[in-house]
């Protein structure tokens, strides 16, 4: 047992950073997060982040089913675009955003209020800053990107007009998340997640309008899809300003002020790092598919029904861990470390009892799954074998993802990081051992379950023997 969960001073001491006056006893009350139940509180913030994740997939379903309808060529113009728009969220969502979180939350549970408003500013700083990035440079390498991707003629055409719009409002989907984040950051779950849900039901009414000519709607094609989806990003963004502008925000959005280097860096140093995450993510995915493809089209097939579950997985194990983080910070800011790692500890169990059990269930009646979208038999037979061998790993798979989160709010990111990398490695050196040695199919599939154990594995080592504590920071 490591050094912080055996020994707990039996009040926490507030932890500030160095420079730093500490705040009037009288400036701040505890947060409620740093006393509630550890498990019923995940479980009550884990709620409402599910309903949210939920309305974003369904989004995602329902865009798919009206860009399909257009024809072949609008489907896979929107193919060429959508791992932008997923790396574009993962990052503003999960990587940068838990950077603010981690930040807010930390400066919470240490009593400074006024820290936690200055870091909210200088976060949406951020968010701005990287959502005119990603504007600029997508919008001018969009054409040698999809064709660089395999778009040609009108597919590619379709792909830059689509992109194009998409991309035009990377500056609201950076804010919204950022704004998502400072209220999450602050324990709020709730508003944040009743504006993702409004966001989705206006996204899916917007573009489904747009896309076919209802009512008094212009019939656009895949272009109205994209301007549905801008519109209701910017009124979910600005929905959530509001939010953080009112009177009632646990931590209010101030918008005038100096900036200083010490609260970007504060950010940064868990937000930065973890940018890596979710092209680790893109890349395993890539290398999984390339080498799936050279054991042919019904392996191929049978891998995509399976990762599919992949995704439809991580909304459980990202709504738990997006619950801990808040509180891993909180508690980490006020210098209980003990309550930070039991709660760590409790996520990633809740996360991977809940992807385990799933997991298991479709290995054991992988039919319940695989007949959702194939009749084939090949193709079912080789995504049942998918399932058998990767089913019984989500439960690897699923302590990683919530691990990770509380490690953001902890501020100690580096090891989940490096366990990513070695489920990559590991995948990419060992498909290319089993393509040079003819293996079978299985074999595939069972080095994707090995992948999973591997990043559970190492992200619950890094967990468990790296010290947390307070992190120092500069007066800039």
């Amino acid at each position: 047992m490591t050094a912080e969960t055996s020994t707990a001073a039996p009040a926490p001491t507030p932890v500030f950073n160095a420079g730093q006056a500490a705040p009037k006893p009288s400036a701040m009350p505890p947060h409620p997060l740093l006393t509630a139940p550890v498990a019923q509180t995940l479980i009550k913030l884990a709620a409402p982040n599910l309903l949210g994740m939920a309305a974003t997939t369904a989004v995602s379903i329902a865009e798919t089913a009206y860009v399909g309808r257009l024809g072949p060529e609008p489907l896979a113009a929107s193919a060429l675009v959508l791992p932008f728009i997923m790396l574009m969220g993962m990052m503003s969502a999960g990587a940068m955003g838990g950077g603010i979180s981690s930040a807010v939350s930390r400066a919470l549970g240490a009593g400074d209020q006024a820290r936690a408003e200055q870091l909210a500013r200088h976060g949406v700083v951020i968010g701005l800053g990287m959502g005119l990035g990603f504007t600029i440079i997508l919008t001018l390498s969009a054409g040698a990107l999809f064709h660089l991707l395999g778009g040609r003629g009108e597919t590619l055409r379709l792909a830059v007009s689509y992109g194009g719009i998409v991309f035009l409002s990377a500056v609201f989907i950076w804010l919204s998340n950022m704004f998502a984040s400072v209220l999450r950051g602050s324990g709020d779950m709730i508003r944040p997640s009743a504006a993702m849900l409004g966001m989705a039901t206006l996204q899916v009414v917007l573009g489904g309008a747009l896309c076919f000519g209802w009512g008094p709607a212009p019939r656009l094609g895949i272009i109205g899809v994209g301007l549905g989806q801008a519109m209701a990003v910017i009124l979910g963004a600005t929905t959530m300003f509001l939010m953080l502008r009112s009177k009632g925000a646990r931590v209010r959005l101030t918008l005038s002020g100096p900036f200083r280097r010490e609260y970007f860096d504060d950010i940064l140093r868990v937000g930065g790092p973890a940018m890596l995450s979710p092209i680790q993510t893109v890349a395993t995915i890539l290398v999984l598919t390339a080498i799936a493809a050279r054991f042919g089209v019904e392996t191929l097939a049978g891998y995509g029904i399976g990762s599919r579950l992949e995704f439809l997985l991580v909304p459980i194990a990202f709504s738990v861990g997006v619950a801990s983080l808040p509180m891993v910070g909180l508690a980490i800011g006020a210098g209980d470390v003990a309550r930070a790692r039991r709660v760590a500890w409790t996520a990633g169990g809740l996360a991977a009892a809940g992807l385990g059990s799933l997991g298991i269930l479709l290995s054991l009646f992988p039919s319940l799954w695989v007949s959702i979208f194939t009749s084939d038999p090949g193709v079912r037979d080789a995504a049942a074998l998918y399932l058998r061998f990767a089913g019984p790993a989500f439960v690897f798979f699923g302590l990683s993802l919530a691990l990770y989160f509380s490690a953001q709010g902890a501020g100690k990111i580096g090891g989940p990081l490096l366990a990513g990398t070695l489920r990559l490695v590991v995948v990419a050196l060992g498909g290319w051992a089993l393509i040079a040695m003819s293996a079978p199919s299985w074999a595939l599939f069972g080095l994707v379950a090995i992948g999973m154990v591997i990043m559970g594995t190492v992200t619950a080592a890094f967990i468990w023997f790296t010290p947390w504590g307070p992190i120092k920071t500069g007066s800039g």
